[in-house]
């Protein structure tokens, strides 16, 4: 019993370390968009992009990502992109002028956007269902680990040299990439029953999907507002603002194991009305702190609630459609990483006008995504996984 406890506790390590990834090359350029504006010469809406490159291809290739990557072998493809990942990290720290860096940016986007989707539908393959959401739960605390670092070392490089925060990127997927991840399906030696994008295409997957674009181009994806008005309101160090930043991704790192148990209790549909309503209320009222005390304060409970927000979509996607899981969970992350892409683009520009406004407009998108839980059938127990005996 316990050599069989250790040895899943190892098939899910490198799953979950992985999940580190995605969140650190998203968030590692947020603290640094002064550094940027004059190492390039740019202005802020220019640098912006930054963030925004990087999502929107990662977003495009999504939608297809993840059932090639089931197709193609989850463990060789994921081994293969993180050495494209170290590859455009690389880029993005030698880049001469902001073309450069904005092309590298992109390709680390097409690069993650094979990673993520397969981690969590592997995990799917090696956890029991029972236990599903505390897994998902505990992969989540991951991301937000990665997702807390991320701030640090891009606010401690914008405080010396931001190109070195790229160089920190390429070494950690080069490391990764030794270390591919467990919980391959059986279900593909067939070349008839391989997993097809058709299956994707349903009433329940497109309904998920503008729920999760909504909120992650308002209430979740609230992070890009607090780090600018960190920087140009408060005018706060690149140092000051990463660490503000982090009290975030901490509390989603702590809170995710029990988010997790949460959903298995009380279901997805109970726990994502819950996790988007309280997201929702919290990202309004951080337009109206006025301190970085109260700042970092309403941040760190936002984070936890986004934490439990990523917790239920993750889980449901990755269950809705069995017989694709990576398929459909890429599929379901390319509508929310094309909300994180746009939020920064509609509500900077209202941000530089008016702080309070851009906070309530990103706010009342939350409402579009609570609206969609009503219309979304869970996934019923036995359905969450086909090998249930593990």
């Amino acid at each position: 019993m316990d050599d069989a406890l250790t040895s899943q506790r190892a098939q899910r390590l490198p799953l979950y370390i992985g999940g580190m990834m995605g969140p650190f090359g998203t968030i590692v350029i947020l603290p640094m968009f002064p550094e940027l504006r004059e190492s390039f010469n740019a202005s802020s809406a220019a640098v912006s992009w930054g963030f925004t490159i990087y999502l929107l291809p990662f977003a495009a290739v999504l939608l297809v990502s993840g059932t090639l990557g089931e197709r193609w072998g989850r463990r060789r493809t994921v081994r293969g992109t993180y050495v494209l990942f170290a590859v455009a990290a690389v880029g993005c720290a030698l880049a001469p002028n902001l073309w450069v860096f904005l092309a590298a940016r992109a390709l680390m986007g097409v690069a993650n956007a094979f990673i993520t989707p397969l981690l969590v539908a592997g995990l799917a393959e090696v956890v029991a269902p029972a236990l599903f959401g505390r897994a998902v739960g505990i992969y989540s605390s991951f991301q937000a680990a990665g997702g807390a670092l991320a701030p640090i070392i891009g606010g401690l490089a914008a405080d010396t040299n931001w190109r070195w925060a790229f160089v920190g990127t390429a070494t950690m997927a080069a490391v990764l990439a030794f270390v591919p991840p467990q919980g391959e399906p059986a279900y593909h030696a067939d070349a008839e029953a391989r997993p097809s994008f058709r299956a994707l295409l349903t009433k329940q997957m497109i309904i998920l999907g503008v729920g999760v674009m909504a909120a992650a181009a308002g209430p979740i994806g609230i992070n890009v507002l607090v780090g600018v008005t960190a920087r140009d309101e408060l005018d706060l160090t690149g140092r000051e603002a990463g660490a503000l930043l982090l009290a975030g991704p901490v509390m989603a790192m702590l809170t995710g194991p029990l988010w997790g148990r949460l959903l298995d209790r009380v279901g997805a549909r109970t726990a994502g009305l819950a996790a988007v309503t309280g997201a929702t209320v919290i990202a309004g009222l951080l337009g109206f702190a006025d301190t970085p005390t109260s700042l970092a304060v309403l941040s760190a409970v936002s984070g936890a609630l986004i934490g439990f927000v990523a917790v239920v979509f993750q889980a449901l996607a990755s269950t809705i459609v069995p017989d694709n899981r990576g398929g459909a969970l890429s599929f379901i992350l390319a509508f929310r990483f094309f909300g994180h892409g746009v939020g920064p683009v509609l509500w900077i520009p209202v941000l530089e006008q008016h702080v309070l406004l851009a906070f309530l407009g990103a706010a009342s998108l939350g409402v579009i995504t609570i609206a969609t839980f009503f219309a979304v059938i869970e996934p019923r127990r036995t359905d969450l996984q086909s090998r249930p005996d593990q």
